[in-house]
């Protein structure tokens, strides 16, 4: 049996995440079914993240195992004819047994999307957040740093369980700005459910005056979500890099 290790890209707009699910389509779903066709052979794909509904992501994982003797750019090719055009896959290659694009996992980079402008953009309407506001990089770059470390992270969680282990390491929070293009990148070992586009919210109110930048250590302490602020719409966040070797993780 081989276990190969796929990388793909896709537009998550018209998908509720990538997870099966039973009140929507699903990424999992739709390339599932295209995997298997091409590889004449049910199989199941185990992916790296769930992603919510509407969420995008640039490098993908994951992983699958067949007894089909099917090249890896047969893969590639073959899959890709299949699938719609708002999924893509990028490569496959050979991946040892024991290797799951979840549980491998060492850590992911996730990214936001900003477009900062008065005026709607019509080509990024579900490709990224139209934020209207005057956006204070310098401001927003460092109090983002507060968050930078390992942290409980409860605040930033939408409906976590009293028994789930919301500690995690955030390695590195970056700002690249491009005209009226502005994107985060968060780097972490892990994220709770929400906590990234609750982090870009809380981000986000605080670029507006609503919360002071020093109370950010008061709302990781706080553990509680009401705390921080709002959670910033899904359309704008890309699952950037999936990381399966801790020597990367460090900042660049």
């Amino acid at each position: 049996m081989r276990n190969l290790k796929v990388i793909m890209a896709y537009r998550g707009t018209a998908y509720h995440g990538f997870q099966m699910q039973n009140n929507g389509i699903t990424v999992q779903e739709v390339t599932q079914r295209c995997v298997s066709r091409v590889l004449n052979e049910p199989v199941i794909i185990h992916g790296c993240s769930r992603t919510d509904a509407g969420v995008h992501a640039r490098r993908f994982c994951f992983s699958v195992q067949t007894s089909s003797q099917i090249r890896t750019l047969g893969f590639v090719r073959g899959v890709n004819g299949e699938l719609p055009k708002d999924i893509s896959i990028l490569s496959c290659e050979e991946a040892p047994p024991e290797f799951h694009a979840r549980f491998s996992c060492k850590g992911k980079e996730y990214a936001y999307l900003l477009h900062c402008s008065e005026s709607k953009d019509p080509f990024t309407t579900d490709l990224a957040c139209h934020y209207r506001r005057p956006f204070h990089a310098e401001l927003v770059e460092a109090a983002a740093q507060r968050l930078v470390g390992v942290h409980d992270f409860r605040s930033f969680c939408s409906a976590c369980r009293e028994d789930a282990d919301t500690v995690r390491q955030i390695y590195s929070i970056r700002l690249r700005q491009q005209g009226e293009k502005t994107e985060l990148l968060i780097r972490g070992n892990g994220f709770l459910y929400n906590m990234v586009r609750i982090i870009v919210g809380t981000l986000l109110d605080i670029n507006e005056g609503r919360i002071p930048a020093e109370r950010l250590d008061a709302i990781l302490a706080a553990g509680d979500r009401q705390f921080a602020g709002r959670t910033a719409p899904a359309h704008g966040l890309y699952l950037n890099r999936v990381f399966y070797d801790d020597a990367v993780l460090d900042p660049e």
